[in-house]
């Protein structure tokens, strides 16, 4: 029996293509796992960042999470929001942070987040930044335009390499 076929979610797994994976064999508690791919953000026509040593953060139910190196940012471009913080159970206190791109007029307000201190098994990914998909131009995995996590709550980015359903999506709530 898989892993997760008692979750809610599971009975509406869509099963993954050639080269296809699918977020329900996604383990819980989560894992992280270096990329293997390029992986750039775009705001206002200026390349923010762009890495190949970026993490994903890999969970059941929902697309991959990239965390990308501070070395791999254009750090003018984004501002520690002090007083944003949040608690996730498995990696710690997250900090929020704010991308402003002056000469393209755009200011996107707590639009990403890193662990400065994750707990243990997260340390892989400490300061380095994941940036919300949906207010971005452009986020990008091996060269392809990611869409966000449906629902807007969540940090996925979803590429054609993923199936679900994922969670954050109509009648996810619970999941």
């Amino acid at each position: 029996m898989h892993p997760n076929a008692n979750h809610p979610g599971y009975a509406q797994r869509i099963p993954p293509g050639r080269g296809q994976e699918s977020v329900w064999d996604y383990p819980r508690p989560p894992r992280v796992e270096r990329v293997g791919k390029r992986v750039q953000v775009e705001v206002g026509g200026v390349v923010i960042a762009d890495s190949e040593n970026a993490w994903r953060v890999l969970e059941t139910s929902h697309p991959p999470v990239y965390y990308i190196p501070q070395a791999d940012i254009q750090m003018q471009y984004v501002q520690r929001e002090a007083a944003a913080s949040s608690f996730c159970e498995w990696k710690g206190a997250a900090t929020y942070w704010t991308v402003t791109v002056p000469q393209a007029s755009k200011h996107l307000p707590r639009c990403a987040w890193s662990y400065e201190r994750p707990t243990p098994a997260f340390q892989p990914i400490a300061s380095h930044i994941a940036f919300y998909c949906a207010p971005m131009d452009a986020c990008r995995v091996g060269g392809e335009k990611a869409k966000p996590q449906p629902g807007g709550f969540y940090g996925g980015w979803v590429t054609k390499g993923i199936v679900g359903p994922f969670k954050g999506g109509p009648g996810s709530w619970g999941w």
